[in-house]
């Protein structure tokens, strides 16, 4: 009887009193064969060995060493592979997503034995502990992506996000813009608080938060009435400078805290970095908050610190995001209008677009936009649109006028 050639499988009774079976599936990493041992019944071992086959054919078959929990990949991907290829901002929304949701719902799991059923499990508890199903797609992407990863390194066979359903949207509590004579209100209030272009620029021309407070006078061109956004603010995060002595608890406090993180960031898609044209109306609130900001400068003297920001603090550093959202909330409670998270301005601006018409290319080259369903999502079907679809059904079906 002939010798087999090495690397081929094997299937034996054992002394033991168990089917064993072993498969060659390719080479370890130092260079010696990785063969890969089941055990069972004649027909599992036999099952396992196919199965094993064919993965090491597909080129699909797991790498060599001890199994990752789900938990021991994350926090290997987000803190070792992650930052390399995410802005900072992307960066922490998936460090909460791991942190707070995905290692304690799923933590313990084998990386390699993770089902979709686990990952739809974790969502319906979100769910029933009030999570909207907005945080429950972002911890979705943040494990698809995560399992993308472990996924091209061979650490697993498949990447089971892509199977799981995460929550509807559908159920999302919809977005209710505000109404024109809201931003009227709204603008008219911010006239007498500082900075008052800034809540033009969220509500007439639908920036981002960051992307207003990324401005700089170098990218307006008053004359022409025109103005690019090249780059966004980034939230600021710091650590201690002073070795433990402030007793500050959190670093951003510290007197001499260190930043973490630079100022400005390139925007979010290269569809951002675009240009726009200003209403000649904010064109003069424009020169007026230039001439309050060099009113200031003088004010400050040697405490001035030049930046050349649009939007700048009384001593010419950037605004901290965080005090633009609580400007925004006072701008709302001074108006009288009701609360609504800033980024609903950039809906109501949206949806001005929409009821002046203006071309569906056209808006997502202003609104910055790649992607064909975001009108879908910013653009709101108002009840002053309903009513003027109503008015020209009177006008085409029964001859009404619309005067």
């Amino acid at each position: 009887m002939s010798r087999r050639p090495n690397g081929t499988s094997s299937v034996y009774l054992g002394k033991d009193g168990y089917w064993h079976g072993r498969v060659t599936v390719g080479v370890k990493d130092d260079g010696r064969p990785d063969r890969r041992h089941v055990m069972g019944s004649e027909a599992e071992v036999r099952r396992k060995v196919r199965d094993l086959e064919r993965a090491r054919d597909d080129g699909n078959v797991r790498k060599p060493g001890k199994p990752w929990t789900v938990e021991r990949w994350l926090r290997h991907w987000i803190e070792d592979i992650a930052p390399a290829g995410l802005r900072p901002n992307s960066l922490a929304a998936y460090e909460v997503a791991v942190r707070v949701h995905l290692i304690p719902g799923i933590g313990a799991h084998r990386l390699d034995r993770l089902e979709p059923e686990h990952l739809e499990a974790l969502y319906k508890r979100m769910a029933k502990n009030g999570s909207k199903p907005a945080t429950a797609h972002q911890v979705h992407r943040t494990i698809r992506v995560a399992l993308k990863e472990a996924l091209r390194r061979k650490h697993i066979t498949r990447n089971v996000a892509q199977i799981a359903k995460p929550p509807s949207l559908a159920d999302e509590e919809e977005v209710e813009p505000y109404t024109i004579e809201e931003v009227k209100k709204l603008l008219g209030t911010a006239a007498s608080m500082r900075n008052s272009a800034r809540w033009a620029f969220a509500l007439a021309l639908g920036l981002r938060q960051g992307e207003a407070l990324g401005l700089k006078w170098a990218d307006v061109d008053l004359d022409a009435g025109t103005m690019r956004i090249k780059r966004g603010r980034q939230r600021p995060k710091y650590a201690h400078g002073c070795s433990g002595t402030c007793g500050r608890k959190h670093a951003g406090y510290c007197p001499s805290r260190v930043s973490l993180r630079p100022e400005t960031d390139q925007t979010k898609s290269r569809a951002g970095r675009r240009g726009l044209g200003l209403p000649d109306e904010l064109v003069a609130m424009l020169r007026e908050h230039e001439e309050q900001q060099e009113r200031e400068r003088l004010e400050a003297g040697h405490r001035w610190q030049e930046g050349g920001w649009l939007f700048a603090t009384r001593t010419g550093r950037p605004l901290n995001p965080n005090t633009d959202y609580h400007d925004w909330k006072r701008l709302l409670a001074l108006a009288g209008v009701r609360y609504a998270a800033l980024h609903h301005a950039r809906h109501t601006a949206a949806t001005v677009l929409l009821l002046l018409g203006v071309p569906r290319r056209v808006v997502m080259a202003l609104m910055g936009w790649t992607n064909e369903d975001m009108p879908k999502r910013y653009q709101h079907v108002t009840e002053k649109i309903r009513r003027d679809v109503a008015v020209r059904l009177d006008s085409l079906l029964w001859n009404r006028s619309t005067e």
